[in-house]
Parts: structure tokens; C-alpha cells; sequence
């Protein structure tokens, strides 16, 4: 089975969430949401830019009932742009732009090398001396590594790592296995 393909074994226990959110996650939405999606993504991952069209679904249909945490999860190995394209939505981020930019390279996953980034950031907006300076100084390389160390710790080795409302979902990441899954855990 390939790393970054989610796994579908029915036969494995539910896990748990063991890192609650924290006050430094990325997070959309309302806190009083019914439903949190908590996603160790990678940006260059096929199945994570399949569950990023999934989420926008759910936001259609639930809107303030969803809220998505992401935390990066890069698998450099197979994705040589991954670990960069993480760093660079941290950049933006301090900004105050890390959604804007995620969306961008979730719609983009074909287009992440470094220049790519950098037509990114005009688009945004963002003051491109100081994007460029965190991206060639790897400012934000202990951040994409501690959520990746995060990631591990809760269990999770392949992209996209899902959790609704604590619970790990290994099954399809199409809309209607995710409202399977909402569900089946039930609102928060």
C-alpha cells in the first residue's frame, strides 16, 4: 500500500486523538463547531488534495458545524517539495495569511517549487523580502517538524492522517464515507 494512500482495514481499532488542539494549532471555524476534523496533511499528497476538495464539501453543507485543524505532515521522501511547501505556508501564516495559502497550494499541488511559492505570496499579498528571507533561512522548519513529531506520536505514518472529533478515520476520503464518519462519532 502506498504511504500516502489512506488505510481501509476495517479491522483496526478506533484510536484516539492523543494530542488535544492545541492553542498553537491551525484552526478554522467555530470552537463550538459539532464537528472537528484534525488533518496531519501533506501538501504534494494526491489523497490529501482529494480530502481538501472533501472538506470544502462539508463547509458547503455544514458551514459553522465544521471546523478542520491542519497540522503538517510532509513526507519529504516521496514529495520532494512537501517539507518546503509546509514552511511556506507557515510564512504566510505569519502574515496572518496560513488558509489563504494553504488553499492556494491544496488548488496548485502541481505547482510547488520554490518560484511557484513565490508567485503565490504576490498573489496574496504578502511582503515578498520577508516571505522569501523565512523561506531561504528555513525559519519555520521546527514548526512542520514538530507537527510531523506530533503526528507520529499520535499513531499517524501516512498523508493524510484524519481525526473527526478525536477519532482516527481509515476509510475512503470521499464525502460519503466522511459523513459516514460524522456520523458514526456522533457531534462533539
Amino acid at each position: 500500500m502506498p504511504v500516502d494512500s489512506p488505510n481501509n482495514t476495517a479491522s483496526e481499532p478506533l484510536s484516539q486523538l492523543l494530542l488535544p488542539i492545541q492553542p498553537e494549532d491551525h484552526i478554522e471555524g467555530s470552537p463550538h463547531a459539532r464537528y472537528t476534523l484534525v488533518e496531519y496533511g501533506d501538501y504534494e499528497c494526491p489523497a490529501c488534495g482529494q480530502l481538501f476538495q472533501t472538506i470544502r464539501q462539508l463547509h458547503k453543507q455544514f458551514g459553522d458545524d465544521v471546523r478542520l485543524v491542519f497540522r503538517h505532515y510532509p513526507l519529504s521522501g516521496i514529495h520532494p517539495h512537501a517539507e518546503q511547501a509546509a514552511e511556506a505556508v507557515e510564512a504566510a501564516g505569519a502574515q496572518g495569511r496560513f488558509w489563504e495559502m494553504h488553499d492556494l497550494l491544496f488548488d496548485h499541488q502541481d505547482a510547488l517549487r520554490t518560484k511557484d511559492l513565490y508567485t503565490y505570496c504576490g498573489q496574496l499579498g504578502l511582503d515578498s523580502k520577508r516571505f522569501r528571507d523565512e523561506l531561504k533561512e528555513h525559519k519555520y522548519e521546527d514548526r512542520v517538524r514538530e507537527d510531523f513529531r506530533r503526528g507520529v506520536a499520535n499513531g499517524v505514518y501516512g498523508t493524510p492522517g484524519l481525526f473527526v472529533n478525536g477519532i482516527r478515520h481509515n476509510g475512503g476520503l470521499d464525502l460519503d464515507s466522511i459523513l459516514g464518519k460524522l456520523k458514526e462519532v456522533g457531534p462533539a
